[in-house]
């Protein structure tokens, strides 16, 4: 016995789903698992590996494609490749329970991880490990966002973490040396972003060892160059100011 198959239904396995509404449509396209979030950072550039087909259905469970029609009415055009290409980049990806979970586990860790590495106990300048870090979270019932990257995480949680723990971001030891006649001026202007002023020594040259946060690193080399016009120089003499062992909660 033959089965009849419509010739607007697509069969379709091992798929990712990513839906919009328009037009009081519902659209979807397939993607291959995993591909979706790569394409949105820009990590993957091939539409190919990211779609299953060029093809824009109104269920992709069902195989159904949607009406010529309805694509016109709710894009303005028919050209599925470009509207495939709008439905990634604004459409909500529709996952499973338990690919949500597994999703949600891991930027869990991988937050804890970029904490863990950033930041140090302010009094021992030990990092903390890992596993200390995700309890720490667990311990102030930090919820994951899925729509928010993991670095912009990191910070909520390292400014959460503050009320509870002595912790702070790691900071770059620099050394920098600067003509005399600018020196001390310029050492004014580089105040507000340097942390401690661990020595100074003035000669013909001044010389100044200090403690920035990581992240100021690119303002306090342009300060330097631009007031000095390029004969400072700066000079780092470690990325993360820790002592060796690892922080354990008492």
């Amino acid at each position: 016995m033959s089965i009849f198959t419509p010739t607007n239904q697509i069969r379709l396995t091992n798929v990712a789903m990513v839906r919009m509404k328009r037009a009081g449509k519902r659209f979807e396209i397939a993607c291959y698992k995993n591909k979706v979030v790569g394409w949105r950072s820009g990590v993957e550039k091939d539409l190919d590996e990211v779609l299953q087909t060029h093809s824009v259905f109104v269920n992709v469970s069902k195989g159904q494609v949607a009406k010529k029609e309805d694509l016109i009415s709710a894009f303005g055009t028919d050209d599925q490749t470009e509207i495939c290409k709008q439905i990634l980049t604004k459409g909500e990806v529709q996952v499973s329970d338990k690919e949500r979970h597994t999703q949600l586990e891991q930027m869990f860790r991988d937050i804890a991880t970029i904490v863990a590495d950033k930041c140090v106990n302010p009094e021992t300048k030990r990092p903390y490990t890992i596993i200390l870090i995700e309890r720490a979270m667990k311990d102030i019932h930090y919820s994951v966002k899925p729509n928010k990257s993991t670095k912009q995480q990191a910070l909520e949680v390292i400014k959460q973490l503050k009320e509870k723990m002595k912790i702070e971001r790691a900071h770059m030891r620099l050394r920098f040396i600067l003509p005399v006649n600018e020196g001390k001026k310029l050492k004014e202007k580089l105040k507000p972003l340097i942390k401690v002023i661990e020595s100074e020594d003035y000669g013909q040259q001044l010389e100044i060892v200090c403690l920035i946060d990581r992240g100021c690193f690119r303002e306090v080399d342009e300060l330097i160059k631009k007031e000095t016009k390029g004969k400072g120089s700066l000079e780092v003499l470690s990325l993360k100011d820790v002592e060796e062992g690892d922080e354990k909660f008492e």
